[in-house]
């Protein structure tokens, strides 16, 4: 019997498989085969009938972001110069429909007619989104958000080309100044990358205790406490929200306080975390432009049951800074500018661009005195 015999009795005979039971399977079907060929074949079932499948080898590589299923046809990625076409297909309907919902059901979610799409986190913290036909007209789509496999540095992103010399002494004065600071953008502009580079800049005397959604942050720093939320099992028990997670942290003796992403009520207790004494905090946020910061700051902390002033006074309170990304039309992500928050005489905070970050190099704006004065810490 050949492997791809065996793949195929194998997928027939079995419903669900233990690493154990596929090596007795493997071993009863081809007893002459020896150990090293007997382990490679079960690395390859394990790939396709637990696994990642034909994705598998695209998840494994180190520069991959994205990996995106439109339907049978070519597989997309995305190693950070936009979306290309891979050398990998999966052209039957079938195949990607089961590999959807098996990646769904191997962390405990559900993808089926009555529950067309879902959001899933593989054991590498892989995010994956699956919508199933009809509503994912072209056929079953799947979008899976990589996390990053190693360390990033503030040197990394010069010799990437996203920031100049320059402009990276303005990003160190920021960090080095414990200036609490916002790092905004768009979706895939690359927000936690800039953020991992930049706590690594984070002094080696410091603690920083980091809460996230799914942990992304990879900061090289030898004091890291990392808190994961967790969502509920399927009786609706035992979630942990960011908020909480948040309250949490503050208990936990941090210098500095990081939630990897704010876009839900948890904005209000990190403003009123920093608003608290914890200097040098920081988070992303979704944004286009630095000027947006405040109307995004203000809807999420309105929806979260503060008023309209009140969200103002702990955003003017809190935050100081915004370093804002940006990501061009042919894909290349880098770091456009800096920002500074104030609020004005009736209370409300407005966003104002105080540096502009460009190949020949830092150009400043309106509010380049008003950021020097963050920045001078001694």
């Amino acid at each position: 019997m050949t492997g791809d015999d065996l793949v195929a009795s194998v997928r027939r005979s079995l419903t669900g498989v233990a690493d154990a039971d596929l090596h007795r399977q493997v071993r009863a079907a081809l007893p002459l085969r020896g150990t090293s060929g007997v382990l490679d074949l079960v690395h390859d079932l394990e790939r396709d009938l637990i696994g990642a499948g034909p994705l598998a080898s695209l998840l494994l590589d180190a520069d991959v972001t994205d990996v995106l299923v439109n339907g049978p046809g070519p597989v997309w990625v995305d190693r950070g110069g936009g979306a290309v076409v891979s050398g990998v297909r999966i052209d039957d309907e079938t195949t990607l429909r089961t590999l959807a919902r098996r990646l769904v059901a191997s962390c405990g979610g559900r993808l089926d007619d009555a529950q067309p799409f879902a959001d899933a986190r593989l054991p590498d913290g892989t995010r994956v989104h699956a919508v199933l036909p009809p509503v994912a007209v072209q056929g079953t789509t799947l979008s899976l958000r990589v996390p990053p496999r190693r360390s990033f540095s503030i040197d990394a992103l010069i010799a990437a080309g996203s920031i100049t010399d320059a402009a990276a002494g303005w990003l160190r004065s920021i960090v080095d100044c414990r200036v609490a600071f916002a790092i905004t953008g768009g979706t895939g502009t690359g927000k936690t990358t800039v953020l991992s580079a930049l706590l690594s800049e984070v002094d080696v005397r410091e603690r920083m205790v980091l809460v996230e959604d799914t942990a992304e942050l990879r900061p090289s720093h030898d004091h890291v406490v990392r808190l994961e939320a967790r969502t509920a099992n399927t009786e609706g028990a035992g979630a942990v929200a960011l908020d909480e997670l948040v309250r949490q942290a503050l208990r936990m003796r941090p210098d500095r306080l990081v939630v990897g992403e704010a876009r839900g009520s948890e904005v209000v207790a990190l403003l009123a975390a920093l608003n608290t004494g914890h200097d040098g905090g920081c988070t992303t946020l979704h944004a286009n432009r630095i000027e947006h910061v405040p109307a995004r700051i203000e809807a999420l902390a309105v929806a979260a049951g503060l008023t309209r002033e009140g969200a103002h006074a702990q955003i003017a309170a809190a935050l100081r800074v915004v370093v804002h990304l940006h990501r061009d039309r042919d894909g290349h992500r880098r770091i456009a500018g800096v920002g500074v928050l104030a609020a004005d005489a009736a209370g409300y905070v407005h966003a104002r661009p105080a540096l502009r970050f460009a190949p020949d190099g830092v150009h400043r704006d309106v509010a380049a005195a008003e950021l020097q004065r963050q920045l001078e810490c001694g």
